[in-house]
């Protein structure tokens, strides 16, 4: 009898929060925490390990049918962010959606709660990020350091009251 091929995906879980799927998309809300994709210290459970998972026990993938595709996430948000990302279960879809994504055609918004009320109720800012990989930590600086990069951010105040303010 053959051996049963097992993949590290199926190491990872299946929990998804499904907010949307067809037979080509499928969008998932991601918890904070939550690896987008693998890296250097990858453990086995980041979202597109559990789509594949998810995918897989569904019957919709099967690494063995399959010449050099395997379902993808078309964008990307941070361990410490929560959000929707996009999953393209074929690679049409992905192709489609990255192109998409490229024309700046999909609309990316984020909403942040911050304490306080804002003197400026729409601005842009622009200031110097500088990220240390090692310690997963990004630090925001005014005026440029070395290996900074430039980012900008635009905000306006959705609502506020006392303590606290909605930034889209």
């Amino acid at each position: 009898k053959e051996p049963k091929q097992s993949y590290d995906f199926e190491k990872a879980p299946t929990d998804l929060n499904i907010l949307y799927e067809d037979e080509n998309v499928i969008l998932l809300d991601k918890k904070p925490g939550i690896l987008v994709h693998q890296d250097e210290s990858y453990h086995f459970d980041s979202l597109v390990s559990r789509l594949q998972h998810y995918l897989y026990k569904k019957g919709e993938y099967n690494p063995k049918d399959e010449n050099s595709f395997s379902p993808a996430l078309a964008n990307r948000i941070d361990r410490n962010t929560g959000g929707i990302v996009i999953g393209a279960k074929n690679a049409e879809s992905l192709r489609i959606l990255n192109e998409k994504i490229k024309n700046r055609e999909i609309k990316k918004f984020y909403l942040c709660l911050v304490f306080g009320k804002l003197k400026r109720k729409s601005a842009l800012l622009q200031d110097y990020l500088v990220k240390d990989e090692k310690k997963n930590k990004v630090t925001v600086f005014r005026n440029e350091m070395p290996n900074s990069k430039i980012i900008k951010t635009k905000y306006t105040v959705l609502d506020e009251n006392e303590k606290f303010s909605l930034l889209e």
